[in-house]
């Protein structure tokens, strides 16, 4: 019967019967290609967002250990009084709000002979910062963990979960580093630096990534121990090994080996306990040997492809009715280039973006879909190109400039006014990045009770490197600053230890003072940055004498004098980078110095805070419409006293 037909049909059907294995076979492997592909961008997404999380992670808690590692090495270096232990806990948590409480517990009898246990310890309420004194019979601290483990390993500890009853009594882990005095010449365990950390942030921050509808995330200690998991009744009481003994999940367990072992891997497996089949993404963190995991549900990675699929197998049945009616007609036509064209397309739909379309002469129907093609090529070809250099930049450069925007603004002091105790003098001060994250910072803090330090800088350069040098320049201004009083000696001290090892060559303009509160006497040191502004009650302001003397962290040895200068009742230093005099309006003209002075004359104010705001003002009408080119910082102090 078939014979009988004429040549149209059966061109017509053959050409059909071949079209549809050809389309099947180009379906499937075109689903199978497209599932692999969903399947590896999934976890490479996945992968992107647990090393985005473990970083911004280590964000937070990186600066902890600093600090904590720093208070211990001061301790070290120099016998602390007792009575300015707890000044020192309350200005450190004012500055790192992760921190929930920290403790610098001493061995028996080693801060008082007369006292077995003397363990000072900040922790943070409704009203505040509070303290009181950790020891007694019923809770001898120096046999916790947090005490015993970092003294007999000899070097700080990270401590499992745990409920403080005595401490903070929240639910929190521990950062614990050991310090040693000389004794009979001998050095001696003398106590521990803690800072506790409270897990109610962290739960937030795990508990907000969105991992399809059933994923989320997990966090395992040192020991796999559940440190974050949705379900809040196994932290601090399961490891990811009870849990995999619980349900004899020999793969569970393999996979925490591998974790506490600081390995990172992915795993594709269906537990006992469920009939779902996940993906287990797990790396470790950059501290406290911590692991982040991430569970994606096998089925909802998928599920777009689904959807997809069932639409394109009905469009598809769809066309192939057109096409087979339209196809009995045109036949001998078409057939030839329509084979030719189909060929081609295969290709590109297997990858090959570089196929060549077959060349077609008429202007019909057949001409302008080739045409049509060769255009989808070299579009396609040019799409895929811009979007896979443009996704991989804006992630990395978002991802950096998260992290260095929360360590910058996390490590400022923001709170004012910041002494309303202290009313003899009045300071206030801010900070606004040309970009998202930049190079400025301040800092102001009591070295005693009567010595108040306030400083300004500008890091060379933009972005992550300069954030992280001004987050170094400052914790060691911090430092030294309670060794010295001297702004010079601190300079030097400061220049020495950011031009080790700077191999970047990074570098800091500063401008440093310490004032004794008492007699309004301020002594004061510069490493190359702009002189401050000298409001004196009733007078004309006037530029600070600064000695013209070189940037710090670019080269060791480097001599810094100090000066003086005193201040009265109503006197006013202001303080600032160059982002103040270098700003530009539309017409590219410069802020300059003298416009600032002519505004400090022409204005008088009574506070830091309307002094800092009237500048502020200015420069921003000024600037109008430009845009900003570097960071904006201001520190106003005012004697009182």
């Amino acid at each position: 019967m078939f014979n009988n037909r004429s040549i149209v049909f059966k061109i017509a059907a053959l050409f059909l019967i071949c079209s549809t294995c050809i389309i099947a076979l180009a379906f499937g492997y075109n689903y199978w290609t497209s599932r692999k592909t969903i399947i590896e961008m999934s976890l490479e997404h996945g992968w992107d967002l647990g090393r985005e999380t473990s970083g911004s992670i280590a964000a937070r808690l990186k600066p902890v250990e600093m600090v904590v590692q720093n208070v211990a090495k001061t301790l070290e270096e120099d016998s602390v009084p007792g009575e300015r232990i707890p000044m020192i806990l309350r200005r450190l948590m004012a500055e790192y709000e992760t921190v929930f409480g920290m403790a610098v517990a001493f061995e028996p009898y080693a801060m008082d002979s007369a006292k077995n246990f003397y363990a000072p310890y900040g922790y943070r309420t409704e009203e505040g910062i509070s303290f009181k004194m950790l020891g007694s019979k019923t809770y001898r601290y120096f046999l916790m963990d947090w005490y015993q483990l970092p003294k007999e390993l000899g070097k700080p500890y990270w401590t499992e979960p745990y409920f403080d009853e005595q401490g903070g009594e929240v639910l929190m882990v521990t950062y614990s580093v050991p310090f040693y005095r000389v004794k009979d010449e001998v050095l001696t365990f003398t106590g521990v630096v803690t800072a506790d950390i409270s897990l109610d942030w962290l739960h937030e921050q795990l508990s907000s990534l969105k991992l399809y509808e059933n994923g989320y995330p997990v966090l395992y200690s040192q020991n796999g121990t559940v440190i974050y998991h949705p379900d809040t009744t196994l932290v601090a009481n399961e490891t990811i090994f009870s849990y995999a003994e619980q349900f004899n999940d020999e793969r569970l367990w393999s996979i925490g080996r591998r974790m506490i072992e600081g390995q990172s891997g992915i795993v594709e497996y269906s537990s006992n306990y469920s009939t779902r089949e996940i993906f287990f993404l797990f790396m470790p963190l950059s501290f406290g040997n911590w692991s982040v995991g991430l569970l994606l549900p096998k089925e909802e990675m998928l599920s777009s492809l689904t959807e997809v699929t069932r639409n394109t197998v009905i469009i598809s049945l769809l066309g192939f009715l057109i096409l087979a009616l339209a196809i009995i007609n045109i036949t001998r036509r078409v057939a030839k280039p329509i084979i030719a064209l189909s060929s081609a397309t295969r290709e590109i739909a297997k990858g090959n973006l570089d196929a060549e379309i077959p060349e077609y002469t008429d202007r019909d129907e057949i001409g302008q879909l080739t045409e049509a093609f060769c255009q989808m090529e070299i579009s396609l070809k040019t799409y895929i190109d811009e979007l896979t250099s443009t996704t991989i930049s804006k992630e990395r450069i978002e991802s950096e400039l998260r992290i260095a925007s929360e360590i910058q603004m996390g490590i400022l002091p923001k709170l004012f006014p910041a002494f309303p105790e202290r009313p003899e003098f009045d300071v206030y001060a801010t900070i606004a990045p040309a970009k998202e994250v930049g190079g400025d910072l301040y800092d102001f803090f009591f070295i005693d009770d009567d010595h108040f330090c306030f400083l300004i800088g500008d890091v060379s350069g933009k972005g992550v490197p300069a954030a992280f040098f001004m987050a170094v320049t400052k914790t060691m201004l911090n430092i030294v600053s309670e060794q010295k009083k001297d702004p010079g000696k601190i300079l030097i001290k400061v220049n020495d230890d950011l031009a080790k090892d700077n191999e970047a060559c990074m570098f800091v303009t500063l401008f440093l003072g310490v004032i004794d509160i008492r007699s309004g006497m301020v002594r004061y040191a510069s490493a190359g940055h702009n002189p401050p502004v000298l409001l004196k009650k009733n007078e004309e302001p006037v530029w600070l004498p600064v000695p013209r003397e070189p940037v710090a962290g670019a080269m060791e040895g480097m001599p810094y004098t100090t000066h003086e200068v005193s201040m009265a009742h109503g006197d006013t230093l202001f303080l600032y980078t160059d982002g103040v005099t270098e700003a530009m309006n539309e017409a590219e003209e410069f802020y300059g110095d003298q416009k600032l002075l002519d505004l400090l004359k022409e204005k008088r104010v009574t506070t830091s805070q309307e002094l800092v705001q009237v500048v502020e003002t200015s420069v921003a009408e000024f600037a109008g419409e430009a845009e900003q080119a570097d960071d904006i910082t201001m520190l106003a102090l005012q004697y009182t006293n």
